[in-house]
């Protein structure tokens, strides 16, 4: 018999209390998701983060004693690191650029519907990327025209992709496309693990800290447009 899945232990970052209710609400329901601790403020969620080890981190960007920005280094310095998804609201597309290069897995509008909200934790947890339609060309077009992280080794973007091999630059371009790994695995006829792997060995080569950043690189490299 097959063992039930673990569920998806989810940590909430959110300074208001109602925000934090609604979202506790919309998860308590969904299937294989298990909110384990809440925090008002970014100080409390690394510290409840160290102690719980959630899967998924929904982080509100503005909140007090510490941001959702300063909070997202330390949380992914924690070991086994979290997926962080960033909340946020219409128009601070800055921010979730900010949040972005510091890598986060992605962003989501606190006024998405439940559908969407469940969706996006379970694919940050699967190793997705989380970008909310309503923003993602806007943040996406800032990022292209500020230019993005470069590599811990400071490489020249062509350099990094020059090291993939011809089928890692195929899942790149896709990456870039917005497409998941089952899209992924769809279109090039492979199982989701092979293409799990493929992402894996496309972050750690170009340097890349999220799906995101990889997207980006796609985008400057010509990869993707």
């Amino acid at each position: 018999m097959t063992e039930p899945a673990e569920p998806i232990r989810v940590l909430l970052a959110d300074d208001e209390a109602m925000i934090r209710a609604g979202v506790r609400l919309i998860l308590r329901h969904a299937d294989g998701i298990e909110v384990v601790a809440e925090a008002p403020d970014g100080r409390q969620a690394v510290e409840l983060a160290a102690v719980h080890r959630p899967d998924v981190v929904l982080l509100d960007i503005r909140m007090p004693v510490r941001d959702g920005l300063a909070a997202i280094a330390p949380l992914l310095a924690l070991d086994p690191a979290p997926r962080v998804v960033m909340l946020t609201t219409f128009g601070d597309d800055d921010n979730v650029v900010r949040a972005l290069r510091e890598g986060a897995a992605g962003f989501l509008l606190k006024d998405e519907g439940p559908q969407e909200l469940i969706g996006a934790v379970r694919a940050a947890a699967a190793g997705d990327a989380v970008l909310s339609p309503g923003v993602t060309g806007a943040v996406i077009s800032r990022m292209l025209t500020a230019g993005g992280p470069r590599g811990a080794a400071g490489q020249p973007e062509d350099d990094r992709v020059a090291r993939l091999t011809g089928r890692e630059r195929e899942v790149l371009a896709m990456l870039g496309e917005g497409l998941s790994n089952q899209g992924i695995a769809a279109r090039l006829g492979i199982g989701t693990g092979t293409v799990k792997t493929h992402v894996g060995a496309i972050l750690e080569k170009t340097g890349s800290t999220s799906r995101v950043q990889a997207a980006l690189l796609a985008h400057r490299t010509g990869l993707a447009s």
